[in-house]
């Protein structure tokens, strides 16, 4: 049922107002870019929406709204963003209302419109002018202003201001649009969004402090940073404290529109973030007398198995010479996993702590098998080095481009629980969705409480002796010490055969090796 405003008029879901925009442009472009048109847009209602509250807040003291602007232009530190677009009768239309109303050439007048509000407001070039709604590809218009209009229209149903929704709306846009298109999405272009759930599991176990310096190398559309805030700002309330220091939230993003999109997100939600474009492999934005910068906390979700097909530059040199001494475990193999966990490790103070997102398989892979695995040896290194406090196996079929579950894994340099590592398995914790599983509220707060205070749980979450991670050849998988059915470990089919995999490509390395060397010796 529909949910009524104070008039009594029926007011429609998040969802299902984001789902009639994008079906407005249904035919436009794939399914998996429709983002790309819908989320500048909300951007900018929001932006829209949020002024004209400033505005009717100055209104009540100077008796109209068109005096109002007539203040805010003269002195546009009265409101924390200037709208250059005027409307025609300011005391009955929005600033909505002058894109609502464009009637000819709406790509270009719109397109002009974003511009102009990004030279009128430095804090948002290079976010907003990026984007071409009048764009061509092959001499024929990307969405044309038939479609276009009717996004505008959709878009206009929902009021964005500041007591309307909240802040979190292009987090929430963005998540409904790739839960909704999951298929199409994501991984294509190197993406690997953070469920929501996911991400407040790894603030609230993070405990974030005021003023800390949290860092995400990865950062994607700020999901993780923004969360981190947000779990703090949740802390403060609770202890009455209405005054204290926001965090300090650092991060980089190698995918231009993704990087706008985080920027966006800090917008929003008033938060001060220094969000850096580029390749954090090849050259990471945040360093200190040439090395690299370190943080209080570093959140992350780097895109999962990553090789050398997608990464050419990455050889044992990389390791090896890299100038900023990153990588102490060495080279990590055909897999990247664990290049980032070190890149993250070496990113953090001496006192910080960090959790990770990775592919299942990383926690695991070359473990059992015949002979050296670099990836395993990698593994080794951090659990030689007491460094993991803990691991969480996450349900399956979560992440918007992959059934498989993923697992968290925790670093802390000041690790109480020496030579124990603590394992969760939530493998169980989900409720079935439409097309992707969730995590329930009451189950998000049960695994992040239980974690935070290392509470020993059957079924669920124990310590576990760095000698028997070591007995186990340093699998480190709560999967393979946590009996969650009846009978015998459950192991997912997924991690088997990541460990296959592993395998096949140890023998096939050993034999092409060994070829070159019989060859050298005329055998």
């Amino acid at each position: 049922m529909a949910k009524q405003n104070g008039n009594g008029e029926k007011v429609k879901s998040m969802e299902s107002w984001i789902w009639d925009a994008a079906c407005s442009i249904r035919g436009a472009a794939d399914a998996a870019k429709y983002k790309d048109y819908i989320l500048p847009l909300i951007f900018v209602k929001r932006l829209c929406d949020v002024y004209d509250d400033e505005i009717d807040r100055i209104a009540e003291r100077v008796s109209s709204r068109t005096k109002a602007l007539q203040l805010v232009e003269r002195d546009k530190s009265l409101v924390r963003f200037f709208m250059p677009v005027k409307p025609k009768d300011p005391e009955k239309e929005t600033t909505w209302d002058v894109i609502r109303t464009l009637s000819d050439k709406i790509g270009q007048q719109l397109t002009d419109i974003l511009r102009s509000v990004a030279k009128a407001n430095p804090s948002l070039q290079g976010i907003i002018d990026r984007i071409d709604f009048n764009a061509t590809t092959h001499g024929q218009r990307d969405i044309d202003d038939d479609r276009l209009s009717k996004l505008i229209e959709k878009i206009a149903e929902k009021r964005l201001g500041l007591k309307d929704v909240e802040p979190d709306i292009i987090g929430r846009s963005y998540e409904y649009l790739i839960r909704k298109f999951a298929e199409g999405s994501g991984q294509s272009a190197g993406e690997f969004y953070s469920p929501a759930e996911v991400g407040f599991i790894m603030a609230k176990i993070m405990d974030p402090e005021p003023g800390m310096e949290i860092y995400d190398p990865t950062c994607g559309s700020g999901g993780l940073l923004i969360k981190c805030e947000l779990v703090l700002e949740e802390k403060m309330k609770f202890k009455s404290k209405a005054k204290f220091a926001p965090l300090k939230l650092y991060g980089q993003e190698f995918i231009p529109a993704t990087w706008a999109m985080s920027k966006m997100n800090m917008v929003i939600h008033d938060m001060e973030g220094e969000i850096e474009i580029g390749d954090t492999l090849k050259n990471p934005k945040f360093k200190l007398n040439n090395k690299l910068r370190t943080f209080d906390r570093v959140v992350a979700n780097p895109m999962w198995n990553q090789g050398r097909y997608s990464l050419p530059y990455v050889n044992d040199d990389f390791f090896i010479n890299d100038e900023m001494e990153r990588f102490p475990a060495g080279s990590c193999g055909g897999k990247f996993d664990w290049g980032w966990v070190q890149h993250i490790y070496s990113s953090l103070n001496e006192n910080g702590r960090a959790a990770i997102v990775l592919d299942t398989g990383a926690a695991s892979r070359g473990s059992g098998s015949l002979g050296s695995n670099k990836e395993k040896d990698c593994r080794k290194w951090f659990v030689d080095n007491d460094l993991i406090e803990g691991v969480i196996y996450l349900p399956e079929n979560l992440f918007y481009n992959t059934s498989a579950p993923g697992i968290i894994i925790f670093l802390n340099k000041s690790k109480q629980n020496k030579n124990k590592i603590y394992l969760l398995h939530a493998g169980k914790l989900y409720e079935k969705g439409d097309p992707k599983n969730y995590i329930p509220e009451e189950n998000l707060e049960h695994i992040a409480n239980t974690f935070k205070t290392f509470k020993e749980e059957e079924k669920l979450a124990r310590f576990v002796d760095i000698a028997e991670i070591i007995k186990n050849d340093y699998n480190i998988s709560p999967s393979r010490y946590i009996q969650i059915n009846e009978t015998e470990i459950y192991r997912p089919l997924g991690e088997i055969l990541d460990e296959l995999s592993a395998l096949e490509e140890e023998a096939l390395f050993i034999d092409t090796e060994l070829k070159s060397i019989l060859k050298k010796i005329g055998a």
